[in-house]
Protein backbone atom coordinates (compact mmCIF):
# COMPACT_ATOMS: atom_id res chain seq x y z
CA UNK A 1 0.00 0.00 0.00
CA UNK A 2 1.32 3.23 -1.04
CA UNK A 3 1.91 6.08 1.75
CA UNK A 4 -0.05 9.36 0.99
CA UNK A 5 1.47 12.29 2.16
CA UNK A 6 -2.08 13.05 3.79
CA UNK A 7 -2.50 9.83 5.57
CA UNK A 8 -3.75 6.81 4.62
CA UNK A 9 -7.51 6.86 4.13
CA UNK A 10 -9.80 4.35 5.79
CA UNK A 11 -11.86 2.40 2.51
CA UNK A 12 -15.93 1.75 2.29
CA UNK A 13 -14.74 -1.65 1.71
CA UNK A 14 -12.99 -1.92 5.27
CA UNK A 15 -16.15 -0.43 6.86
CA UNK A 16 -17.88 -3.03 4.92
CA UNK A 17 -16.16 -5.88 6.08
CA UNK A 18 -17.19 -4.67 9.84
CA UNK A 19 -20.59 -5.04 9.95
CA UNK A 20 -19.98 -8.88 10.54
CA UNK A 21 -18.22 -7.78 13.43
CA UNK A 22 -21.43 -5.86 14.37
CA UNK A 23 -23.23 -8.97 14.46
CA UNK A 24 -20.56 -10.76 16.16
CA UNK A 25 -20.67 -7.94 19.30
CA UNK A 26 -24.26 -8.73 19.51
CA UNK A 27 -23.87 -12.44 19.74
CA UNK A 28 -20.93 -12.02 22.45
CA UNK A 29 -23.29 -9.72 24.45
CA UNK A 30 -26.36 -11.63 24.08
CA UNK A 31 -24.03 -15.53 25.06
CA UNK A 32 -23.39 -13.23 27.91
CA UNK A 33 -26.93 -11.97 28.92
CA UNK A 34 -28.04 -15.98 28.34
CA UNK A 35 -25.13 -17.63 30.50
CA UNK A 36 -24.49 -14.96 33.69
CA UNK A 37 -22.26 -16.69 35.49
CA UNK A 38 -18.38 -17.07 36.10
CA UNK A 39 -18.36 -20.00 33.22
CA UNK A 40 -20.36 -18.45 30.86
CA UNK A 41 -18.08 -15.19 31.37
CA UNK A 42 -15.08 -17.17 30.89
CA UNK A 43 -16.39 -18.61 28.07
CA UNK A 44 -17.01 -15.05 26.30
CA UNK A 45 -13.73 -13.71 27.30
CA UNK A 46 -12.76 -16.43 24.93
CA UNK A 47 -14.58 -16.33 22.28
CA UNK A 48 -14.24 -11.97 22.75
CA UNK A 49 -10.55 -13.03 22.62
CA UNK A 50 -10.94 -14.85 19.50
CA UNK A 51 -13.42 -12.24 17.36
CA UNK A 52 -10.85 -9.36 18.69
CA UNK A 53 -8.07 -11.12 17.20
CA UNK A 54 -9.35 -11.68 14.08
CA UNK A 55 -10.03 -8.12 13.94
CA UNK A 56 -7.53 -6.66 14.72
CA UNK A 57 -5.05 -9.17 12.59
CA UNK A 58 -7.69 -7.86 9.57
CA UNK A 59 -6.94 -4.20 10.17
CA UNK A 60 -2.99 -4.35 10.35
CA UNK A 61 -3.40 -6.58 6.94
CA UNK A 62 -5.14 -3.28 5.00
CA UNK A 63 -2.69 -1.49 6.50
CA UNK A 64 0.05 -3.01 4.67
CA UNK A 65 -2.05 -4.08 1.47
CA UNK A 66 -4.03 -2.03 -0.76
CA UNK A 67 -7.79 -3.10 -0.08
CA UNK A 68 -8.45 -1.00 -3.67
CA UNK A 69 -7.12 -3.97 -5.40
CA UNK A 70 -8.94 -6.80 -6.72
CA UNK A 71 -6.78 -9.50 -4.97
CA UNK A 72 -7.01 -7.62 -1.27
CA UNK A 73 -10.37 -7.04 -1.87
CA UNK A 74 -11.05 -10.56 -2.73
CA UNK A 75 -9.27 -11.66 0.57
CA UNK A 76 -11.44 -8.94 2.61
CA UNK A 77 -14.71 -10.53 1.44
CA UNK A 78 -13.42 -13.76 2.07
CA UNK A 79 -12.55 -13.23 5.20
CA UNK A 80 -16.00 -11.33 5.92
CA UNK A 81 -17.50 -14.40 4.94
CA UNK A 82 -15.73 -16.86 6.85
CA UNK A 83 -16.07 -14.22 9.95
CA UNK A 84 -20.23 -14.43 9.37
CA UNK A 85 -19.78 -17.73 9.89
CA UNK A 86 -17.40 -17.92 13.12
CA UNK A 87 -19.81 -15.27 14.65
CA UNK A 88 -23.06 -17.46 14.00
CA UNK A 89 -21.72 -20.42 15.75
CA UNK A 90 -21.07 -18.42 19.16
CA UNK A 91 -23.97 -18.71 20.96
CA UNK A 92 -23.06 -22.71 20.66
CA UNK A 93 -19.62 -22.62 20.38
CA UNK A 94 -19.06 -24.50 23.73
CA UNK A 95 -21.66 -27.36 22.72
CA UNK A 96 -22.48 -28.34 19.44
CA UNK A 97 -20.64 -26.26 17.13
CA UNK A 98 -17.24 -25.88 18.85
CA UNK A 99 -15.62 -27.64 15.13
CA UNK A 100 -17.54 -25.61 13.17
CA UNK A 101 -16.07 -22.19 15.54
CA UNK A 102 -12.40 -23.06 15.54
CA UNK A 103 -12.48 -24.64 11.81
CA UNK A 104 -13.38 -20.59 10.59
CA UNK A 105 -11.72 -19.15 13.19
CA UNK A 106 -8.36 -21.25 11.95
CA UNK A 107 -9.04 -20.72 8.48
CA UNK A 108 -9.49 -16.70 8.43
CA UNK A 109 -5.77 -17.01 11.21
CA UNK A 110 -3.99 -19.10 9.11
CA UNK A 111 -5.69 -17.77 5.50
CA UNK A 112 -4.41 -14.51 5.86
CA UNK A 113 -0.89 -14.56 6.87
CA UNK A 114 -0.27 -17.45 3.47
CA UNK A 115 -2.11 -14.90 1.52
CA UNK A 116 1.06 -11.70 2.74
CA UNK A 117 3.73 -14.62 2.37
CA UNK A 118 2.50 -15.20 -1.33
CA UNK A 119 2.16 -11.45 -2.29
CA UNK A 120 5.29 -10.03 -0.50
CA UNK A 121 7.90 -11.72 -2.52
CA UNK A 122 9.32 -8.49 -3.69
CA UNK A 123 9.21 -7.40 0.36
CA UNK A 124 11.79 -9.79 1.88
CA UNK A 125 11.56 -8.28 5.27
CA UNK A 126 7.72 -8.04 5.69
CA UNK A 127 7.39 -11.20 3.94
CA UNK A 128 9.71 -12.41 6.60
CA UNK A 129 7.56 -11.20 9.62
CA UNK A 130 4.53 -12.66 8.25
CA UNK A 131 6.44 -16.34 8.21
CA UNK A 132 6.75 -15.86 11.50
CA UNK A 133 3.29 -14.77 11.77
CA UNK A 134 1.71 -18.11 9.92
CA UNK A 135 4.25 -20.05 12.60
CA UNK A 136 2.36 -18.89 15.27
CA UNK A 137 -1.26 -19.09 13.48
CA UNK A 138 -0.50 -22.90 12.59
CA UNK A 139 0.26 -23.65 16.53
CA UNK A 140 -2.74 -21.81 17.70
CA UNK A 141 -4.99 -23.07 15.11
CA UNK A 142 -4.51 -26.70 16.25
CA UNK A 143 -4.99 -25.90 19.51
CA UNK A 144 -7.66 -23.97 18.71
CA UNK A 145 -9.18 -27.08 16.50
CA UNK A 146 -7.75 -29.94 19.08
CA UNK A 147 -10.56 -28.45 21.66
CA UNK A 148 -13.26 -27.80 18.94
CA UNK A 149 -12.90 -31.67 18.75
CA UNK A 150 -12.91 -32.31 22.47
CA UNK A 151 -15.59 -32.31 25.23
CA UNK A 152 -16.61 -30.45 28.02
CA UNK A 153 -13.67 -28.13 30.29
CA UNK A 154 -10.99 -29.74 27.67
CA UNK A 155 -12.62 -27.51 24.95
CA UNK A 156 -11.96 -24.65 27.78
CA UNK A 157 -8.40 -25.71 28.64
CA UNK A 158 -7.46 -26.54 25.05
CA UNK A 159 -8.94 -23.17 23.83
CA UNK A 160 -7.55 -21.27 26.51
CA UNK A 161 -3.88 -22.49 25.70
CA UNK A 162 -4.96 -21.35 22.30
CA UNK A 163 -5.33 -18.15 23.37
CA UNK A 164 -2.05 -17.35 25.18
CA UNK A 165 -0.71 -18.55 22.00
CA UNK A 166 -2.46 -15.40 19.55
CA UNK A 167 -1.87 -12.84 22.59
CA UNK A 168 1.82 -13.98 23.19
CA UNK A 169 3.08 -14.16 19.33
CA UNK A 170 3.03 -10.16 19.43
CA UNK A 171 4.62 -9.64 22.64
CA UNK A 172 7.68 -11.55 21.61
CA UNK A 173 8.06 -11.01 18.46
CA UNK A 174 6.45 -13.82 16.71
CA UNK A 175 10.12 -15.55 17.32
CA UNK A 176 10.41 -18.79 15.57
CA UNK A 177 13.54 -20.96 15.75
CA UNK A 178 15.33 -20.82 12.41
CA UNK A 179 13.17 -17.49 11.33
CA UNK A 180 13.88 -15.26 14.09
CA UNK A 181 12.18 -12.26 15.90
CA UNK A 182 10.41 -9.10 14.30
CA UNK A 183 11.33 -5.65 16.39
CA UNK A 184 8.70 -3.46 15.62
CA UNK A 185 10.63 -0.85 14.17
CA UNK A 186 9.89 -3.19 11.62
CA UNK A 187 6.41 -3.21 11.18
CA UNK A 188 6.26 -0.41 8.88
CA UNK A 189 2.54 0.86 9.55
CA UNK A 190 0.43 3.94 8.66
CA UNK A 191 -0.35 4.38 12.63
CA UNK A 192 -3.02 6.88 11.56
CA UNK A 193 -5.30 4.40 10.25
CA UNK A 194 -4.67 1.95 12.48
CA UNK A 195 -6.02 4.02 15.19
CA UNK A 196 -9.01 5.14 13.12
CA UNK A 197 -9.68 1.42 12.45
CA UNK A 198 -9.58 0.96 16.51
CA UNK A 199 -11.96 3.71 16.94
CA UNK A 200 -14.00 2.75 14.36
CA UNK A 201 -14.43 -0.80 16.07
CA UNK A 202 -15.06 1.09 19.59
CA UNK A 203 -18.16 2.77 17.60
CA UNK A 204 -19.41 -0.83 16.38
CA UNK A 205 -19.81 -2.25 20.35
CA UNK A 206 -21.16 1.18 21.46
CA UNK A 207 -23.64 1.16 18.59
CA UNK A 208 -24.30 -2.31 19.54
CA UNK A 209 -25.24 -0.46 23.15
CA UNK A 210 -27.43 1.80 21.71
CA UNK A 211 -29.21 -1.12 19.83
CA UNK A 212 -29.57 -3.49 22.84
CA UNK A 213 -31.09 -0.40 24.82
CA UNK A 214 -33.41 1.38 22.24
CA UNK A 215 -34.74 -2.73 21.25
CA UNK A 216 -34.68 -3.66 25.13
CA UNK A 217 -36.86 -0.42 25.72
CA UNK A 218 -39.13 -0.50 22.69
CA UNK A 219 -40.18 -4.06 23.02
CA UNK A 220 -41.35 -3.56 26.69
CA UNK A 221 -43.85 -1.74 28.04
CA UNK A 222 -43.37 2.09 29.82
CA UNK A 223 -43.45 2.72 33.37
CA UNK A 224 -41.61 5.56 35.02
CA UNK A 225 -38.82 3.40 36.48
CA UNK A 226 -38.56 1.59 32.87
CA UNK A 227 -38.07 5.24 31.68
CA UNK A 228 -35.37 6.16 34.25
CA UNK A 229 -33.63 2.90 33.35
CA UNK A 230 -33.72 4.00 29.73
CA UNK A 231 -32.21 7.29 30.28
CA UNK A 232 -29.26 6.10 32.68
CA UNK A 233 -28.50 3.46 29.86
CA UNK A 234 -28.76 6.39 27.36
CA UNK A 235 -26.56 8.75 29.61
CA UNK A 236 -23.91 5.88 30.51
CA UNK A 237 -22.98 5.16 26.81
CA UNK A 238 -22.69 8.58 26.39
CA UNK A 239 -20.22 8.73 29.14
CA UNK A 240 -18.24 6.17 27.49
CA UNK A 241 -18.24 7.67 23.86
CA UNK A 242 -17.38 11.18 25.79
CA UNK A 243 -14.10 9.35 27.88
CA UNK A 244 -12.60 8.37 24.29
CA UNK A 245 -13.67 10.52 21.78
CA UNK A 246 -13.40 13.65 23.26
CA UNK A 247 -9.53 14.27 23.26
CA UNK A 248 -8.32 10.81 23.59
CA UNK A 249 -9.10 9.16 20.10
CA UNK A 250 -7.91 12.48 18.26
CA UNK A 251 -4.67 12.56 20.59
CA UNK A 252 -3.92 8.84 20.37
CA UNK A 253 -4.17 9.41 16.44
CA UNK A 254 -1.61 12.16 15.90
CA UNK A 255 1.31 10.60 18.86
CA UNK A 256 0.78 7.16 16.80
CA UNK A 257 0.97 8.82 13.31
CA UNK A 258 4.23 10.91 14.67
CA UNK A 259 5.84 8.36 16.47
CA UNK A 260 9.27 7.10 15.31
CA UNK A 261 8.49 3.30 15.94
CA UNK A 262 3.97 3.32 15.56
CA UNK A 263 4.59 -0.60 15.35
CA UNK A 264 5.29 -0.50 19.03
CA UNK A 265 2.15 1.51 20.13
CA UNK A 266 0.29 -0.55 17.32
CA UNK A 267 0.68 -3.58 19.10
CA UNK A 268 0.37 -1.88 23.02
CA UNK A 269 -1.83 1.52 22.68
CA UNK A 270 -4.39 -0.57 19.78
CA UNK A 271 -4.13 -4.31 19.80
CA UNK A 272 -4.09 -5.06 23.48
CA UNK A 273 -5.14 -1.87 25.30
CA UNK A 274 -8.07 -1.43 23.38
CA UNK A 275 -9.60 -4.76 24.00
CA UNK A 276 -10.51 -4.17 27.78
CA UNK A 277 -12.33 -1.17 26.51
CA UNK A 278 -14.45 -3.85 23.98
CA UNK A 279 -14.88 -5.79 26.72
CA UNK A 280 -16.02 -3.01 28.60
CA UNK A 281 -18.97 -1.86 26.44
CA UNK A 282 -20.14 -5.48 25.82
CA UNK A 283 -20.68 -5.66 29.69
CA UNK A 284 -22.09 -2.77 29.87
CA UNK A 285 -24.65 -3.21 27.22
CA UNK A 286 -25.77 -6.46 29.35
CA UNK A 287 -25.95 -4.35 32.42
CA UNK A 288 -28.15 -1.95 30.54
CA UNK A 289 -30.88 -4.51 29.11
CA UNK A 290 -30.97 -6.53 32.59
CA UNK A 291 -31.52 -2.76 34.19
CA UNK A 292 -34.45 -1.63 31.28
CA UNK A 293 -35.80 -5.16 31.53
CA UNK A 294 -36.00 -5.03 35.58
CA UNK A 295 -35.35 -2.07 36.91
CA UNK A 296 -36.63 -2.73 40.21
CA UNK A 297 -35.21 -6.05 40.13
CA UNK A 298 -33.22 -7.32 43.43
CA UNK A 299 -29.97 -6.85 42.37
CA UNK A 300 -27.70 -10.28 43.11
CA UNK A 301 -24.30 -10.75 42.26
CA UNK A 302 -24.38 -11.36 38.96
CA UNK A 303 -25.88 -8.19 38.49
CA UNK A 304 -24.10 -6.31 40.35
CA UNK A 305 -20.86 -7.49 38.48
CA UNK A 306 -22.25 -6.66 34.91
CA UNK A 307 -23.72 -2.80 35.92
CA UNK A 308 -20.15 -1.85 38.15
CA UNK A 309 -17.71 -4.01 35.94
CA UNK A 310 -18.32 -2.88 32.30
CA UNK A 311 -17.53 1.04 33.73
CA UNK A 312 -14.69 -0.63 35.53
CA UNK A 313 -13.08 -2.91 32.37
CA UNK A 314 -13.85 0.62 30.16
CA UNK A 315 -11.96 2.71 32.35
CA UNK A 316 -9.07 0.11 32.70
CA UNK A 317 -8.56 0.02 29.44
CA UNK A 318 -8.48 3.67 28.41
CA UNK A 319 -6.23 3.60 31.54
CA UNK A 320 -3.65 1.82 29.96
CA UNK A 321 -4.46 2.95 26.22
CA UNK A 322 -3.71 6.65 27.67
CA UNK A 323 -0.36 4.96 29.89
CA UNK A 324 0.85 3.68 26.87
CA UNK A 325 0.66 6.60 24.50
CA UNK A 326 2.23 8.95 27.43
CA UNK A 327 4.24 6.69 29.84
CA UNK A 328 1.17 8.33 32.82
CA UNK A 329 -1.69 6.65 34.40
CA UNK A 330 -4.06 9.33 35.12
CA UNK A 331 -5.43 9.51 38.59
CA UNK A 332 -9.39 10.19 37.52
CA UNK A 333 -9.11 6.64 35.71
CA UNK A 334 -8.12 4.99 39.12
CA UNK A 335 -9.90 7.11 41.60
CA UNK A 336 -13.28 5.91 39.53
CA UNK A 337 -11.99 2.30 39.41
CA UNK A 338 -11.90 2.64 42.94
CA UNK A 339 -15.36 4.52 43.31
CA UNK A 340 -16.74 1.23 41.01
CA UNK A 341 -15.51 -1.27 43.17
CA UNK A 342 -16.81 0.48 46.84
CA UNK A 343 -20.31 0.47 45.29
CA UNK A 344 -20.44 -3.22 45.39
CA UNK A 345 -21.78 -3.23 48.48
CA UNK A 346 -25.06 -1.15 47.21
CA UNK A 347 -25.91 -4.10 45.04
CA UNK A 348 -26.52 -6.16 47.62
CA UNK A 349 -29.42 -3.74 49.05
CA UNK A 350 -30.60 -1.17 46.13
CA UNK A 351 -32.55 -2.53 42.57
CA UNK A 352 -30.49 -2.43 39.95
CA UNK A 353 -31.52 1.01 38.79
CA UNK A 354 -29.96 3.33 41.36
CA UNK A 355 -27.01 0.83 41.25
CA UNK A 356 -26.47 1.58 37.49
CA UNK A 357 -27.57 4.85 38.36
CA UNK A 358 -24.52 5.62 40.73
CA UNK A 359 -22.14 3.76 38.33
CA UNK A 360 -23.23 6.17 35.64
CA UNK A 361 -22.80 9.32 37.67
CA UNK A 362 -19.14 8.09 38.03
CA UNK A 363 -18.53 7.83 34.72
CA UNK A 364 -19.55 11.13 33.90
CA UNK A 365 -17.27 12.82 36.54
CA UNK A 366 -14.71 11.10 35.03
CA UNK A 367 -16.09 12.19 31.45
CA UNK A 368 -16.74 16.18 33.21
CA UNK A 369 -13.05 16.19 34.45
CA UNK A 370 -11.81 15.13 30.81
CA UNK A 371 -13.71 18.13 29.15
CA UNK A 372 -12.56 20.24 32.77
CA UNK A 373 -8.95 19.73 31.74
CA UNK A 374 -9.37 20.01 27.64
CA UNK A 375 -10.66 23.58 28.33
CA UNK A 376 -8.24 24.18 30.40
CA UNK A 377 -5.34 23.12 27.95
CA UNK A 378 -6.95 24.94 25.14
CA UNK A 379 -7.19 28.02 26.68
CA UNK A 380 -3.47 27.68 27.88
CA UNK A 381 -2.50 26.93 24.24
CA UNK A 382 -4.45 29.97 23.16
CA UNK A 383 -2.85 32.40 25.48
CA UNK A 384 0.67 30.73 24.53
CA UNK A 385 -0.23 31.69 20.47
CA UNK A 386 -2.07 35.22 21.90
CA UNK A 387 1.83 36.49 23.19
CA UNK A 388 3.18 38.75 21.22
CA UNK A 389 6.77 37.61 19.55
CA UNK A 390 9.69 39.68 21.14
CA UNK A 391 11.46 42.12 18.77
CA UNK A 392 14.89 41.90 17.96
CA UNK A 393 15.26 45.39 19.32
CA UNK A 394 14.02 44.06 22.83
Amino acid sequence: RERAEGGQRVTFIELFFDLVYVFAVTQLSHLLLGHLNALGAVQTLLLLLAVWRAWIDMAWITNWFDPDKSGVRLLLIGVMLVSLIMSATLPEAFTSRGMAFAGAYVAMQVGKPTFAVAALKSNPQLRRNFQRILAWSVVAGLLWLAGGAAQGTAREALWLAAVLVDYAAPASGFFTPGLGRSRTMDWTIAGAHLAERCQQFLIIALGESVLVTGATFGDLSWSALRVAAFVVAFVGTVALWWIYFYRSAQGGRDVIASAADPGRLGRSAYTYFHLPMVAGIIVTAVADELIIARPDAHSDPATTAVVLGGGALFLAGHALFKWALSGRLYASRLVAIVALGALAPVGMVASPLPLAAAATLVLVMVACWDTRIGLTATRQEHDRESEPVPSAAQ
